[in-house]
């Protein structure tokens, strides 16, 4: 059977000899498929003293990290999902703490988290709270303290959550081993006890983590802690890696749908007739037979019968599928019925490929063509918001209906940054476009970003307006680096010098001169930038070094003749 990912943990926290406990520590482990999609959360935090409220704000951040982080997008990564929680924390805090003490220092809180998916262990730390790992009798302390020194005796934090508006949160990535424990103490404890008595303690009582973190407080009270005292203990016991027939096993649960002739019925779908079909797919337009609807069933080809990345792709173009609802988005629809094979089920279209409505519409206005982009970039933000990257839009991609609405399909490709994160014992390959659309990045070996995606629209717009691709039929892998921007106006002069200018930028060969999210493509396509149109002028040693040095030697050489001349007289 499969692994899963599994851990033992404990904690021990008293007020000493303080009037309250202002410390507040938790973890949560989820069902499936929660604890594969965004895994473990344990938290610790401890309440400012010198704040108004500290207990409430430790105890609040504890609480909705350990609630919202599981209602962040599977799709998101833990690092998105896990600073985008503590910055709403963070103004919650400061916000409260305005209102309800006029002070900066109302309700203040250190917060130190750690979540644990698939393999990796990730961190996130404001404060003076540490974390501690514990690996092979090595204790190494994972987080730095944000601290002001003044004295031997007296120090200030220099970073909390709730001091201010904006609040620099330190994040790390890990490996994790089976066998790892990971310390979590305030600083009642840790200034009250040596890094050698808490490993020794630790590795005393590995059988029992309850009474490793009790002896580990009782210390510090002993020695005579002056604060309240916290100690949380977390040993990751299993790791989630099948290998991979177990993966295998799993993906080939349901059997491939036989050859579907009209007629037929497969789980209460009616086959009405076949739409088309690729060496990767096959389509059916079918009927609900309980609800008479017509709707698309896409079933896997038998050529990938035995190809388990295929399935997984496969797989992972539905349950992506199913995460986004943007009327610019082929619809996912959720099977009621229980499935006896291997098939997803769709909104069905009626209309054409914006291939085939190009190839009817060889020249659109300008006007059509922004309409056009300004669907797809709708549904591309979509993807987007959930940290997914489409990775293969071109026209046959986009289907049109009968209004003129677009939508994108075929998720295949699409990477999603919290499965990113997901250990697989095969190699997945997401790339599945052609070079023609897809962004050059991904054919020299880099990873693809939003602005990949942006690539893409941006060559889809240059082929609506002109009929032609933006660097020509004849670019490869080899010669990405050399290919050279064909200017639209070449096809067609009636296009403003500053939409050709944007269209440029858009498909700029380097990533990082591209439009950085897609509204401001959207935008440049609109309204005239005179920044991009400005920037027209390029050096002559940068748009043709050859030929520069070529003048510069000429008129080296000429001045060499002229000095020899003269002395000659």
């Amino acid at each position: 059977m499969p692994t899963s990912l599994e851990i033992k943990h404990a904690h021990y926290s008293i007020a000493g000899i303080k009037a309250q406990n202002e410390d507040s520590c938790g973890v949560v482990i989820p069902d499936e498929p929660l604890l594969k999609t965004k895994g473990i959360a344990v938290v610790i935090a401890d309440g400012m003293s010198a704040s108004d409220d500290g207990k409430l704000a430790s105890e609040s951040c504890v609480k909705s990290f350990l609630s919202d982080y599981f209602s962040t997008p599977e799709t998101w990564s833990v690092k998105s999902s896990g600073q985008k929680i503590l910055a709403a924390s963070n103004r919650w805090l400061h916000g409260q703490g305005q209102r309800k003490y006029q002070s900066h220092q109302g309700m203040v809180t250190t917060l130190s988290a750690l979540v644990f998916k698939s393999n990796t262990a990730y961190i996130f730390h404001v404060g003076d709270t540490r974390i501690y790992r514990l690996r092979n009798n090595d204790l190494e302390q994972l987080t730095n303290d944000h601290r002001f020194t003044v004295s031997k005796e007296k120090s200030y934090l220099s970073r909390a959550l709730g001091i201010d508006l904006h609040v620099d949160i330190d994040y790390k990535k890990l490996a994790v081993e089976t066998g790892d424990i990971y310390i979590q103490l305030t600083d009642g404890v840790y200034d009250f006890i040596t890094d050698q008595k808490i490993k020794d303690l630790v590795s005393d009582n590995k059988a029992s983590l309850e009474t490793a973190s009790q002896a580990i407080v009782e210390m510090a009270v002993n020695n005579k802690s002056d604060d309240n005292l916290t100690c949380q203990l977390v040993k990751v016991t299993r790791l989630p890696k099948e290998n991979e027939n177990e993966f295998y096993d799993k993906l080939t649960e349901l059997p491939f749908p036989p050859t579907l002739e009209p007629g037929l019925i497969l789980d209460g779908y009616k086959v009405i007739r076949h739409l088309f079909s690729n060496k990767r797919t096959e389509v059916y337009l079918v009927q609900d037979t309980e609800t008479n609807e017509n709707i698309v069933m896409k079933a896997p080809s038998v050529n990938y019968q035995d190809d388990p990345e295929y399935i997984n792709q496969f797989l992972h173009e539905e349950w992506a599928g199913r995460r986004i609802n943007n009327p610019h988005v082929l619809k996912i629809l959720e099977t009621t019925r229980k499935r006896t094979a291997l098939y997803y089920i769709t909104e069905y279209i009626e209309g054409c490929s914006l291939r085939q409505w190009l190839d009817d519409n060889p020249r659109p206005s300008l006007n059509q063509v922004r309409t056009f982009s300004k669907q797809i970039e709708r549904g591309l933000r979509a993807f987007h918001r959930l940290e997914m990257i489409h990775q293969d839009l071109k026209p046959e991609n986009i289907l049109i209906d009968k209004n003129e609405t677009l939508k994108i399909i075929d998720f295949g490709s699409a990477k999603i940054a919290g499965i990113e994160e997901i250990y697989l014992p095969i190699e997945v390959n997401n790339i599945l476009g052609t070079i023609d659309y897809t962004a050059p990045e991904y054919h020299i070996g880099d990873s693809g970003s939003n602005r990949s995606d942006i690539y893409s629209l941006g060559v889809i717009v240059y082929e609506m307006l002109t009929g032609h691709l933006p660097y020509g039929k004849d670019m490869t892998a080899r010669n990405i680096k050399r290919a050279r921007y064909i200017s639209l106006k070449r096809y067609n002069p009636e296009i403003p010098v500053w939409v050709d200018k944007a269209i440029e930028k858009a498909v700029h060969i380097n990533p990082e001169n591209r439009f950085s999210i897609l509204s401001e493509f959207t935008y440049a396509l609109n309204k005239p930038d005179s920044s991009l149109v400005n920037s027209d002028y390029v050096p002559l040693i940068k748009r043709d070094p050859v030929r520069s040095w070529q003048i510069i030697s000429f008129i080296l050489l000429l001045i060499n003749i002229i000095l020899i001349y003269k002395l000659n007289i």
